[in-house]
């Protein structure tokens, strides 16, 4: 899938969480008024920019004017860096950016590595070990307890040490999750585990989505062959 379709997917993706068809521009930012947007917690902003343009909802028509105001002749790239929005919106608190990636069949890159990759079902208590050895936080990010596909491992001395797999989004979207213990990264686990998830839904006709704050986790999708396309980030108003 070339560059463009693959962003033209991903739009209309996030034009389906924000509650709002069609509403992602072509160039530009497009302000939307959408109480039920997913992009955001609820009553919260929203922004995704994708390709050079942004999606923005808001909960309220006020918010929206207010928004509209402050966003006016900003960039788009702007609109996706912490401070630059508080130069010009009240902000209470913010979750991202993170970047968003996607991944075509033409594009995705294997590394199979030299491990055994064995699958396991997404509430295998040996994920929930994995993830109480890697922490609150870097398990939060993961989101691994949340995949509805079964999850691609990789044990050493038995133990599970690497894990991927995605969870089922909108628009037969594979939104992926990889998790790897403290102690066994930078070898390339995190990169096979992954790379098996990715081959999985790309045989099962999905569109794999990584959506990542750590640069590890982006050096991840990028060397599977993952084009970031854009960035996500939510806005608390003060």
């Amino acid at each position: 899938m070339p560059t463009r379709p693959l962003l033209l997917e991903a739009r209309r993706l996030w034009e389906e969480l924000a509650h709002a068809q069609g509403s992602f521009p072509a160039t530009g930012v497009t302000v939307t008024v959408s109480p039920e947007s997913a992009l955001c917690p609820p009553g919260w902003i929203g922004v995704v920019a994708l390709g050079g343009s942004a999606l923005v909802t808001v909960p309220s028509r006020a918010a929206a004017t207010a928004v509209r105001a402050a966003l006016a002749g900003l960039p788009v790239e702007s609109l996706v860096d912490e401070a630059s929005l508080r130069d010009v919106l009240p902000v209470a608190g913010v979750l991202g950016p993170a970047a968003l990636a996607y991944a075509s069949a033409g594009g995705f890159r294997p590394a199979p590595g030299p491990w055994t990759v064995e699958r396991l079902p997404g509430d295998h208590p040996a994920l929930r070990a994995l993830e109480e050895a890697a922490g609150r936080e870097d398990a939060g990010e993961a989101a691994l307890d949340d995949i509805t596909s079964p999850a691609c491992v990789i044990r050493e001395q038995g133990r599970v040490v690497a894990a991927a797999g995605h969870r089922a989004w909108p628009r037969r979207t594979a939104h992926l999750s990889v998790l790897t213990a403290p102690e066994a990264r930078g070898r390339g686990l995190a990169r096979t585990a992954a790379s098996a998830a990715v081959a999985d839904a790309l045989a099962a006709g999905l569109l794999p989505q990584g959506r990542a704050r750590p640069p590890a986790s982006r050096r991840v999708a990028a060397a599977l062959g993952f084009e970031e396309l854009g960035t996500q980030l939510s806005l608390e108003p003060a």
